[in-house]
């Protein structure tokens, strides 16, 4: 790498920052990091129609939560917003309409509709037919003339090189090539309203900034060539293409989309969710990428000295909710409680549940978690009617010491005083019921966990019933007394 290493992640503010753009950004990032490079953030706003008020924000918020940084974007520098370049296009637009690599066509888009169908109906590949052919240079101006009376705003094509070969040496794909002739014709830079086109300003921004590579997602490479059209019509070299493979959805092999109702596909989901922005870094950073070896748990900076392009992955990611929900759990069972206490305020707050012993339920049940927001399901014991039992506890509750476990622990428990009623106090008790019943294992543990919490599985018992009280513990195991 003989030039400075600078890259860009450009997303249009068109909506929320998706799982697929946010691994976009996180690659270029980490590049950029390993090499000691630049990590720019420009805005790429000239899709009018379809732009959204909040969706900057919403991508540089969002960026900044999973802890991704920046040297250069629109709140540092100058027309980091194509939206603010376009007298910097018009330049290179009028440059290539007065070397003839360019020109203005005027064909409606009535006329481009119906010859697609025509092209449709006949076979054929649907293409651009340039509209000057066959017309003499009289016939050529009568007829931008007779558009220009009839009011109809001209676009700027590019005029291809149909004969020419497009190709490079992908960091991810290795050598991709196109022909000329299968690019559609001659193609817009220059819409009406007078914005560029995405392939004609991308190009213009990433030579300008001197852009030395570019990282994206697989479904750009069929935009390459044309971007290749204008950095050889400009006389410009290229930067360094790695094309990202896609990310698939695990459940149903199909590319993860916005529209998928069955994942969460936005940044915004996990952070609601209340998940750790470090697990879903790690996370992302495995999508299309590994270290090696079988360690999939790193820090920020292991990942940033690890990073090396060279393994990224030529077959599809595949985004496994199951296992970002481990990477959560992981990442919340070895942070300290009072991030995870905070993290799970809110959410406990609204379901009315922040009582004095909140915090201490937050410790019970964090190394449950995967997000901050389960905690309210996880607490429902604390909170909601006792529930129906399984088939497979009434079985264990069928079991004949059961009466004599539960009878010896319930007089242990009034017999406590309230002072005396804490955790470290609660075990003693219910190895007292061992010695003296002689019941020990599963047959002890298992029939007081259900008649106290109503599950077979749950955080350590003690805990369990110094959280639910004396005399809740006392009336669960009566009631289940007299259910027997």
């Amino acid at each position: 790498m003989t030039k400075p290493i600078r890259v860009r992640y450009a997303p249009s503010p068109t909506g929320l920052l998706h799982i697929g753009n946010a691994r976009t950004a996180l690659f270029n990032y980490l590049f950029a990091r390993h090499h000691g490079g630049t990590f720019l953030i420009r805005i790429e706003d000239t899709d009018r129609k379809r732009h959204v008020e909040d969706g900057e924000r919403s991508q540089l918020e969002n960026l900044r939560w999973l802890g991704i940084d920046w040297d250069e974007s629109p709140e540092t520098h100058e027309q980091y917003r194509q939206s603010e370049r376009l007298d910097i296009y018009q330049k290179y637009v009028d440059e290539l309409l007065a070397s003839g690599k360019a020109y203005k066509s005027y064909v409606t888009e009535e006329e481009l509709a119906a010859e697609r169908e025509r092209q449709e109906a006949a076979g054929e590949t649907p293409r651009y037919i340039n509209e000057y052919l066959g017309m003499s240079e009289d016939e050529k101006t009568a007829y931008i003339a007779e558009r220009e009376a009839a009011g109809i705003v001209p676009t700027v094509r590019l005029a291809v090189n149909e004969a020419g070969i497009y190709k490079w040496n992908d960091m991810v794909k290795g050598q991709i090539e196109f022909e000329g002739g299968n690019i559609g014709g001659d193609w817009v830079i220059q819409k009406r309203d007078g914005y560029p086109t995405y392939n004609f300003a991308v190009v213009i921004d990433d030579h300008l900034m001197e852009i030395s590579h570019v990282i994206r997602g697989d479904d750009h490479i069929a935009n390459t060539p044309k971007q290749l059209m204008v950095y050889e019509a400009l006389g410009w070299e290229a930067p360094e293409f790695a094309h990202m493979t896609l990310i698939i959805n695990s459940a149903t092999g199909k590319k993860l989309s916005k529209r998928d109702t069955n994942t969460l596909a936005f940044i915004e989901d996990y952070r609601k969710k209340g998940y750790l922005p470090e697990a879903v870094f790690n996370f992302i950073t495995l999508l299309g990428w590994t270290p090696g070896g079988e360690e999939e748990i790193f820090s920020k900076e292991e990942i940033i000295q690890l990073f090396d392009e060279k393994r990224l992955s030529k077959s599809p990611a595949s985004f496994d909710p199951k296992k970002l929900a481990w990477m959560g759990n992981e990442y919340i069972k070895k942070a300290d409680l009072e991030t995870i206490f905070n993290l799970a305020k809110p959410f406990l707050e609204e379901a009315g549940r922040l009582t004095d012993k909140a915090e201490k339920l937050v410790e019970l049940y964090k190394p449950q978690m995967s997000s901050a927001d389960e905690i309210v399901g996880l607490t429902d014991l604390f909170f909601s009617d006792f529930p129906e039992l399984t088939d497979e506890e009434k079985e264990v509750m069928a079991g004949e010491t059961v009466p004599t476990v539960l009878n010896a622990l319930k007089e242990k428990l009034e017999a406590m005083t309230d002072e005396d009623f804490q955790p470290d106090n609660i075990f003693p008790q219910i190895k007292a019921v061992q010695k003296e019943t002689g019941i020990k294992g599963k047959n002890l543990f298992m029939p007081i966990r259900i008649a106290v919490s109503g599950e077979m599985h749950g955080p350590e018992l003690p805990n369990t019933i110094y959280l639910l009280g004396r005399e809740k513990s006392i009336q669960h195991i009566d009631n289940m007394l007299k259910s027997l």
